[in-house]
């Protein structure tokens, strides 16, 4: 038996305004036909001026707090590339706000890997006993970033929080996170960008280009990365936790393309019918698309206790990252917003 951290609460939350491909074809030379048929994308969740990360993340964390029937943590995790501002870090006004200032908190700033980061960040404090609960929340609010004219970014992104409850455990109990693999290639970090707003391009230093202040991608170049470095880390997580694919009861890829959801699941020889997807209805949400996947799947009865779950993300760095959780029997709070269907308020 070994200490380890063991999922005990999940949360999400999305902002309330919905924008449709059809709302974005209307106002850009795209189409639903077009953006559904390239991305799987539907529609994607964008926050009003005056909202912030932390607003949502904030949101997502009481109910990740709620579904573990706990007010207190030790730590806070915060995985966002969208900051309420360059200095200082998020999580410790989020720590303030869910009325926990005095914790340790801090951000992680890995992209679309962001989430898997911060959740081996913090199973490594449990695991060493500096924390005995943690809460691990991925938040981004990428419409604040997006090219105004680029229909490519902007019918892929969404806004969105998701959050987890760690507390410490052992290996051997539902819940249990049980491995972790990490990587990065900063040789391309020129794929994915936003080139201005840090100490090699400050945004202070006279006028800055509008394609300097927002982020760009290189679309071909990052799919083919995407599949490709989220296979091999699942490959390498499954031997390190010792699980053949076939033993793979959930894949729960970072939402970035469905063709890359598929594409990494064809890799890994499992059959797509583990594979979880939610990013018809909220888009790419970055940080936050990892568990507000997990919300949905929970809320809609496709993650049960017991079932061996793999997470994998990619993002900008590149950053890599997988991990294995033995799913933990947890009520989860369905979002009005995502499946109204599902809401006890309905």
């Amino acid at each position: 038996m070994t200490r380890a951290a063991v999922l005990a609460g999940l949360g999400g939350w999305v902002p309330p305004r919905v924008v449709t491909n059809d709302e974005l074809g209307r106002e850009l030379d795209t189409s639903d036909a077009w953006i559904h048929s390239r991305t799987g994308i539907r529609r994607r969740h964008v926050v009003d001026p005056g909202t912030a990360t932390s607003d949502l993340a904030v949101e997502a964390a009481r109910r990740a707090l709620a579904s573990a029937g706990t007010d207190r943590v030790d730590l806070i995790v915060l995985a966002t590339s969208t900051p309420d501002h360059p200095c200082p870090a998020t999580a410790p006004a989020v720590a303030d706000r869910l009325g926990l200032n005095g914790v340790a908190a801090f951000d992680v700033a890995a992209v679309c890997s962001g989430f898997v980061y911060a959740l081996a960040a913090a199973s490594a404090m449990i695991g060493q006993g500096l924390a005995g609960r943690a809460l691990v929340i991925g938040a981004d609010t990428f419409s604040t970033i997006l090219d105004p004219a680029d229909r490519t970014t902007r019918a892929i992104f969404g806004d969105g929080a998701g959050a987890v409850v760690l507390r410490a455990g052992d290996d051997r109990e539902p819940g249990a996170v049980l491995g972790f693999d990490l990587g990065s290639d900063g040789q391309h970090s020129d794929l994915i960008t936003v080139a201005a707003g840090g100490s090699r391009q400050p945004a202070t230093a006279g006028p800055v280009e509008d394609a300097a202040r927002y982020f760009r991608m290189r679309g071909k170049e990052v799919f083919f990365n995407a599949v490709l470095r989220m296979s091999e880390s699942a490959q390498t997580l499954l031997r390190t936790v010792g699980w053949n694919p076939e033993e793979i009861d959930r894949f729960v890829a970072h939402q970035a393309n469905i063709r890359i959801l598929y594409a990494v699941a064809d890799q890994l020889g499992l059959d797509r019918r583990t594979v979880v997807a939610n990013l018809d209805r909220v888009g790419n949400t970055v940080a936050a698309s990892i568990p507000l996947a997990l919300q949905d799947a929970a809320c809609r009865g496709d993650l049960v206790p017991g079932q061996r779950v793999v997470l994998t993300g990619f993002g900008g760095g590149l950053t890599w990252g997988s991990a294995a959780i033995r799913w933990p029997d947890i009520a989860v709070e369905p979002l009005p917003t995502i499946h109204p269907d599902l809401n006890h308020s309905n």
